[in-house]
């Protein structure tokens, strides 16, 4: 499957209106759809020194399940939370998670996808988009996320030093909920799409939004990610100069050898030098925002 599939345009789909949840636990592994993974790459980070595991995070209509990584012992840590590519809250989700605990941060991955279904056990890339992530809502999404960071301050974190990033979807969602959010005080999208096809899941996109941003975010790109054009990254970066205060805060950092998916280890696109500089930068980021 080329990994340009993973961008084609969502589907349209019917209203949505299950109310009860699909999934319930994460289990362990790669989500099916990323095998064979890249094993001689992919970084494993243990849990020692950390409270990590599964959760259950109360949301308007149920208990959404979500992976946490915090320090133990810490007294109110700072806020990140963690937005998946298309495929979970799968290991990979869930090692950054506790990449991030490691450094002192109070890490969440929320599985955004619950009512829909789980992409995990889904092995076509064209059936997570059609059957999942074209049927999960942007505003479903955001007071998923809400909920999240009301967990998160229930559990003694600093909710007050909040951040996120996100990966591909993920990647989008961080612009969107960093308009969304006022509380939140920076945002790291990696390589999250900017436009695309407006319907009535995805009714506005990041390049929509810039007049509305709340916090700065950083955008990490690749030059050769066939999925994001680069003209539309360059748009993205003249809006950011015409946007809100923290639009013309916000700044795009652009990898000119990278795909897409560059700082996933665990997959052929991973790109060490360019991953681990972005890793770097996303640090910088959320420090010097308060984070």
């Amino acid at each position: 499957m080329p990994q340009d599939a993973e961008f084609a345009s969502l589907v349209d789909a019917p209203g949505f209106d299950r109310r009860s949840f699909i999934v319930t636990a994460l289990g362990a592994g790669f989500a099916l759809a990323t095998q064979p993974v890249a094993a001689q790459t992919a970084i494993v980070t243990d849990a020692a020194g950390l409270v990590a595991g599964e959760v259950g995070v109360s949301v308007r209509d149920g208990e959404m399940v979500a992976y946490r990584a915090v320090p133990a012992g810490q007294q109110k840590p700072p806020v990140v939370l963690v937005v998946s590519e298309i495929f979970g809250v799968h290991e990979y989700i869930r090692d950054v998670c506790r990449r991030l605990a490691k450094l002192g941060y109070f890490a969440v991955a929320p599985e955004l996808f619950a009512r829909q279904g789980d992409p995990r056990s889904i092995d076509s890339i064209p059936d997570i988009l059609a059957r999942i992530t074209g049927r999960t809502p942007d505003a479903q999404v955001m007071a998923d996320l809400d909920a999240c960071v009301a967990w998160a301050g229930a559990q003694g974190a600093d909710t007050g030093r909040l951040g996120i990033t996100g990966f591909c979807w993920g990647g989008r969602i961080t612009w969107l909920y960093c308009a969304h959010n006022p509380a939140v005080r920076a945002g790291v999208a990696w390589y999250g799409r900017l436009v695309g096809a407006v319907n009535e899941f995805t009714p506005r996109h990041p390049a929509d939004l810039t007049g509305e941003l709340k916090a700065p975010v950083l955008g990490l790109y690749g030059g050769l990610d066939t999925g994001i054009p680069l003209d539309t990254v360059e748009a993205m970066e003249s809006a950011l100069k015409r946007g809100s205060p923290a639009a013309r805060a916000s700044e795009i950092h652009l990898y000119d050898n990278a795909p897409h998916a560059f700082h996933a280890d665990y997959r052929p696109s991973y790109r060490r030098e360019d991953a681990v500089d972005g890793w770097q930068r996303l640090l910088s980021w959320l420090r010097d925002k308060g984070v």
